[in-house]
């Protein structure tokens, strides 16, 4: 997600979908240790903590839930993304 330089720009919640979604793929198909796995989700919040998020919970959520429903996330993976960016509950 840090391929820009210079002024951050806002990160809309699907690349947020996206990037999650990619990451559990890779820690399913085995392409990532647990360790490494951990490390990447943990990239993946302190850049979002970064940069401004383009909405709220209801529309981060909104962008998970199909991913959820069709086994691509976790329920896990949704929990701790959104707790851990302050928008659990």
């Amino acid at each position: 997600m840090s391929e820009q330089h210079g002024e951050l720009t806002s990160i809309k919640p699907a690349r947020i979908a996206q990037e999650l979604a990619k990451l559990s793929a890779a820690r399913r198909n085995g392409e990532l240790r647990p360790e490494v796995y951990d490390q990447r989700f943990a990239k993946i919040i302190h850049e979002l903590r970064e940069r401004r998020i383009d909405g709220g919970r209801a529309e981060v959520s909104a962008a998970l839930k199909p991913l959820l429903d069709a086994g691509d996330i976790t329920a896990a993976e949704c929990d701790r993304l959104l707790t851990q960016l302050g928008m659990g509950g």
